[in-house]
Formats: C-alpha cells, structure tokens, sequence
C-alpha cells in the first residue's frame, strides 16, 4: 500500500507542477532529488541523531551532488539520481540502519522515487526537440 501511495503521490506533485508551471524551471527536479536525499538525516536526527546520522549525511551529500550536477549539465542525471534514490530506498537496510524512519518509509519513498524519475525522463523525452531541459540554457 505505502509504495502505491509513493507513485500516486509523484504522479499528482508532477501533475500539479506541470499545471503551475513549476517544471519549466530547470531547477524544479533538481529540488525534489535533494530534498527526497535529506529525509533520512531528518529521520536520524529526530531518532537522536547518533552514528547513524554521519552516514545519512553522507548519502544526502551523494544525492544533493548528483542534483547539483544534473542542474549544471543535464536533468538526465537527476532521472538516474531519482531512480538511484529509489532503489537505494530499497537495499539500504543491509547497510545504514535507518534510525527514525517509519517501517513503511523505504516501499514509500523509493516507489516515489522510481515514479518521478520515470516521469522526468517522459517530460525530456517529449521535450527532447526543443532543448527546453535537456541542456542548460
């Protein structure tokens, strides 16, 4: 259930920027990579923060890079951050131990993830023929 509501939920914020016109900022998905990156820090800080917090911070600063990067080059690289994020969400466990986030967060989260990635990678494709964010301008 918490991964249907991750792709129903990616769908309406698309739905929703696309109305407003958030999308035609280059910077838009950029944003949602880095914040979707931060989430686990704040689940580790609200659980106490700890030694779970310093490898949080270092995936965040993995995530925000690749937004970064995607933002100065080009957004296919924050479609391949989102879908990294989304199966990062997936096989985290084995390695970060999560403090703070809700058992559901990771099916939640990553389905969100796989869902945005696949609808910015849609969005450049459509878009592909007049370079309005392929490249930056």
């Amino acid at each position: 259930m918490a991964a249907l509501v991750g792709i129903a939920l990616a769908v309406v914020v698309a739905v929703f920027a696309h109305v407003v016109g958030y999308d035609r900022d280059r910077s838009f998905y950029a944003a949602v990579l880095t914040v979707v990156g931060s989430l686990y820090v704040l689940f580790a800080v609200m659980a106490g923060g700890g030694r779970g917090l310093i490898g949080e911070i270092a995936g965040f600063a993995f995530f925000a890079a690749l937004a970064a990067i995607g933002f100065q080059t080009t957004l296919w690289i924050v479609v391949a951050g989102l879908a990294l994020h989304g199966a990062f969400d997936f096989v985290r466990h084995f390695f970060l131990t999560a403090p703070g986030a809700p058992e559901w967060w990771p099916a939640f989260c990553g389905a969100y993830d796989v869902a945005a990635a696949l609808g910015l990678a849609i969005l450049l494709s459509v878009k592909r023929r007049n370079g309005a964010l392929s490249s930056r301008k």
